[in-house]
C-alpha cells in the first residue's frame, strides 16, 4: 500500500545512505471506474469472467483505467532511464513499488511475452533480487 511504501521510504532515508526517489511512474495500475471497489464487489457487479479479464489480461483495461500494457508504457521509460542507469554506474538499487508496476518491470527484466506475464504473481512484501551484469539481468532470487 501507499502507506507502507512511505513508511519504508522514511525508514530508509533515515539511514542516510539510501537516496529515495518517489515517482508517479511506479504507482499502481489505475482501475478507472473500478477504483476503490474490492474484487468481490466488481465480481458481483460485472461477473467473475469480466473481473478476471480486467485483472489478468495484458491489454484489456477496465472502463477509464489502465491495462498492464498501459502500466508498462508508464513504468518502463522510468526504469530504463533511472534504474538501469544507476545499475550501469555500478550502484545497487532497491525498488519499492506496487504489484502491477513490478509485474511490468518483471516483463522487461525477464523478457516475458504477453502470455507469460499474465501468469506472474508478485508476492506482496517479498524481496526479489536480480544481479545485473554486462547489461543483462540474471540470477533471480526470491527471499
Amino acid at each position: 500500500t501507499k502507506g507502507k511504501m512511505k513508511k519504508w521510504s522514511n525508514y530508509a532515508s533515515s539511514i542516510e545512505i539510501i537516496p529515495i526517489i518517489q515517482k508517479k511512474e511506479l504507482n499502481e495500475r489505475y482501475y478507472g471506474t473500478l477504483q476503490g471497489l474490492n474484487k468481490k464487489e466488481v465480481g458481483l457487479k460485472y461477473g467473475e469472467q469480466q473481473l478476471k479479464l480486467w485483472r489478468r489480461s495484458f491489454d484489456v483495461a477496465p472502463p477509464g483505467g489502465e491495462s498492464l500494457k498501459d502500466n508498462l508504457k508508464r513504468t518502463l521509460p522510468f526504469f530504463k532511464q533511472k534504474v538501469v542507469e544507476q545499475l550501469e554506474d555500478g550502484k545497487d538499487v532497491l525498488i519499492v513499488a506496487h504489484g502491477n508496476s513490478l509485474r511490468a518491470i518483471t516483463k522487461y527484466i525477464e523478457n516475458l511475452d504477453e502470455n507469460q506475464i499474465i501468469k506472474v504473481e508478485i508476492p506482496t512484501g517479498t524481496p526479489i533480487v536480480y544481479n545485473y551484469e554486462n547489461k543483462i539481468f540474471k540470477n533471480k532470487v526470491i527471499l
